[in-house]
């Protein structure tokens, strides 16, 4: 390996842009970042032949070295977290600094900076983009505490930083490995195992030629997946307190009216997904289970609302064009439908709406899952003068990389059958991926229920009906029964307990839609007017729908992008429906829940917490 790539790199150097067969741009710069990560495959290849080398005759001394490296690195985590930590106690032995563990490999030190940063306020840290860092401590708000290869220190944003692609995280962890390695009797095979189990998935997939460059880990799904509920639905469903802590921001009650009060935010649109053209194929080796679209408010360094996903449709022939929307009998659902609606009021001049292509795959090789970015697009919302963008059509270019970095391709690798003349390269440069959304006006019934949900909200279009009764019903509960504004008691309502999952399960949400969508045909005018009215039905239709599949054991859990637990949860879904009606047009009492009394249905072990509405805890 290290032969080929001291080959290959050689090649490169004498390669010119008279070699190429088309025009190309920013040749240098491509150049170069071959260049670089072909020397940091050779770094890597001479990191680990280090490690697979038999060891030599080591002496107490160099033993000692090792653990003063890493003594010292121990030393610093000391000072920054109490400087009254005696440090400098030298009487140590060989056996306590052994028992110093090493810092975890799931919370690396080592982050290289995406993107240029210019710190405003004294304490910060202004960092270049490619800049190596060393976290010295983390915040739960999102600003670290880091020192560069200077030695200067400050503080950084974490999403300007991504971990460092190393075979072993820092010194510390190298050298107590390099210790144990040398002690024990292991096989040399171990040491590889935990070297490549570090190596980034996309290293690994870009150097075997199976994804096109411009490919990244996705970020918004870091996001959902690693920041727990604070990116999604139903986090954002939530009421907000204020700053005194003793009142809401965004939930009022109309006192002559009794419903909630409509709130008006700067950005409030509705928008359409229709397509995205010449996204390349992740390639061979890899099996596509889901290709979808992440959007979220975003104005530049930070996410603004939930994170909402939407399902695209593909099509074998047509490997390059993705589709939102299909046409299909009954009702769409929630995660195929590419009508959104966005609620944001931050006061930013930069807020637009971040899309992130991208595709969940698993390895045929190893069976291992993953999230690729295939790229990403942005739409800015307002002009230069502050003023909304006009509703058309937008052909957005998709940018490869992450959100943090700049001029980045996404260009599919070079295959048998591409094309080889100079006038045909030009016409394929032309062809760069796009996303084509459309911005659209909303009729005065969706404009009124909009005013009434939550000011920072992403979510689908159908839904807006069933989200606007739940905020009544969250208003009506914190509103208008609790005995004083101050009283923060447990609620019993099983509709608010487990709404908000809904949102993150969007089979549910559809069932639930399909469910209310039958009772509300049934309905007459007269009743469709009545607020109170509106509120029991709805109530009576939740728990005699998806309240019940939630406590229902033969409903798998979900997983994302998982087509087995998909069908399987269909399946339980749909027949569990067709089941409660018939029970409810065979019952003589529509309001008497024999379906729960029935012996032939097994249920959960029952939770307090199913009925249990906690302020305090849920409350943003």
């Amino acid at each position: 390996l290290q032969i080929s790539a001291e080959k290959t790199l050689k090649t490169l150097h004498k390669l010119t842009k008279a070699d190429e067969l088309a025009p190309v741009g920013n040749y240098d710069q491509r150049k170069q970042e071959e260049e670089r990560k072909l020397q940091n495959i050779m770094d890597h290849l001479s990191t680990l032949f280090q490690k697979l080398s038999p060891p030599g005759p080591s002496t107490e001394e160099d033993e000692d070295d090792d653990y003063d490296d890493d003594d010292d690195d121990d030393d610093d985590d000391d000072d920054d977290d109490d400087d009254d930590n005696d440090t400098g106690d030298v009487d140590n032995s060989v056996d306590e600094k052994k028992a110093v563990k090493p810092p975890s490999q799931s919370d690396p030190r080592v982050y290289t900076v995406l993107s240029d940063f210019k710190g405003d306020q004294d304490g910060d840290l202004s960092v270049q983009r490619g800049e190596v860092l060393r976290i010295i401590r983390k915040t739960a708000d999102g600003w670290w505490l880091a020192q560069d290869t200077k030695g200067n220190r400050g503080l950084v944003p974490k999403t300007f930083l991504k971990v460092r692609n190393q075979f072993f995280k820092n010194n510390n962890e190298t050298n107590l490995s390099f210790l144990s390695f040398s002690g024990a009797s292991h096989s040399n095979w171990s040491t590889v195992r935990k070297a490549l189990s570090e190596i980034d998935a996309t290293d690994v997939l870009s150097a075997m030629g199976a994804i096109p460059s411009g490919f990244r880990p996705s970020t918004l799904n870091k996001l959902l997946t690693e920041e727990g509920v604070t990116y999604r639905g139903s986090h954002y469903i939530q009421p907000e307190l204020s700053e005194s802590q003793l009142s809401f921001r965004d939930l009022f009650l109309d006192p002559d009216t009794g419903k909630v009060r409509a709130r008006q935010v700067r950005i409030s649109i509705c928008f359409t997904l229709w397509s995205c053209r010449m996204i390349p194929p992740p390639g061979v080796g890899v099996q596509v289970l889901s290709r979808h679209i992440h959007l979220c408010a975003f104005d530049g360094t930070q996410v603004l609302s939930n994170i909402h996903t939407v399902r695209a449709t593909y099509n074998s022939k047509s490997p390059k064009s993705w589709n939102f929307s299909p046409r299909m009998t009954g009702i769409l659902p929630t995660l195929l439908d590419g009508d959104c609606f966005l609620r944001c009021n931050s006061a930013s001049p930069d807020l637009g709406i971040l899309f992130e292509v991208g595709v969940t795959f698993i390895r045929n090789s190893t069976g291992e899952r993953g999230d690729l970015s295939c790229g990403w697009a942005f739409l800015k919302l307002t002009d230069d003068t502050g003023h909304l963008i006009p509703n058309r059509t937008y052909e957005l270019p998709v940018n490869g990389g992450t959100p943090y970095e700049k001029d980045v391709t996404v260009e599919a690798p070079v295959t048998r059958g591409s094309p080889t003349g100079v006038f045909q390269q030009m016409l394929q440069s032309r062809r760069q991926p796009k996303l084509i959304i459309k911005l659209k006006s909303a009729n005065s019934h969706i404009r009124t229920q909009l005013s009434l949900l939550p000011d920072n909200l992403l979510h689908c279009l159908s839904c807006v009906d069933l989200l606007a009764l739940h905020r009544q019903l969250l208003a009506d509960a914190l509103l208008m029964d609790r005995p004083t504004m101050q009283n923060a008691d447990l609620i019993c309502s099983p509709v608010l307990s487990t709404f908000p999952v809904l949102l993150d399960q969007l089979d549910l949400m559809d069932a639930l839609r399909n469910a209310w969508m039958d009772v509300l045909n049934n309905m007459s005018r007269a009743q469709k007017r009545d607020p109170s009215h509106l509120k029991e039905e709805f109530t009576k239709v939740y728990l005699s729908s998806v309240y019940f599949l939630l406590h229902t054991p033969s409903l798998p859990s979900y997983r994302w992008a998982d087509p087995s637990t998909e069908m399987q949860r269909a399946r339980v879904i749909y027949s569990t429906l067709d089941a409660l009606k018939q029970t409810q047009h065979t019952s003589s009492s529509s309001e008497n829940p024999q379906v729960f009394l029935d012996p032939n249905n097994e249920h959960l072990a029952f939770d307090i917490t199913e009925l249990t509405f906690d302020l305090l805890s849920v409350a943003r």
